[in-house]
């Protein structure tokens, strides 16, 4: 059974189905964590999963100015972005794959950097 980890400080996978129409989030066997640190708990306890969906906004405060990017960079709450640039540095500090992924995220400018990260780390 793959390992699928989904971040998200509110949604369920069945709720990203709704929007996304990715079939990967009917999966019933999801680990759901809440948090940069519960990313991190779950990553460091389990090792990488087969497959992450990431959200951007992993507080309030992040969809406060949705798509500006000056705002965006200046959170000090951490993001999935954050998530997400934490597991490629753990993959390169422990010579591993990029699992696949994909990012769920409402938030157009969150989600595009997550991408941009993860495709980029995942050609090399």
């Amino acid at each position: 059974m793959p390992k699928l980890l989904f971040l998200d400080d509110i949604r369920n996978p069945q709720d990203a189905f709704a929007y996304t129409h990715q079939e990967v989030f009917m999966e019933e066997h999801w680990e759901i964590v809440r948090s940069f640190e519960q990313f991190i708990d779950w990553i460091e306890t389990n090792g990488l999963p087969d497959f992450v969906s990431f959200d951007h906004d992993l507080a309030d405060v992040h969809s406060a100015d949705y798509n500006s990017i000056k705002s965006v960079d200046e959170y000090k709450e951490k993001t999935g972005y954050d998530c997400a640039l934490w597991m490629v540095n753990y993959c390169m500090d422990n010579r591993l794959k990029c699992p696949a992924f994909y990012c769920h995220s409402m938030n157009l400018v969150g989600r595009d950097k997550i991408f941009g990260l993860l495709e980029q780390f995942s050609r090399v």
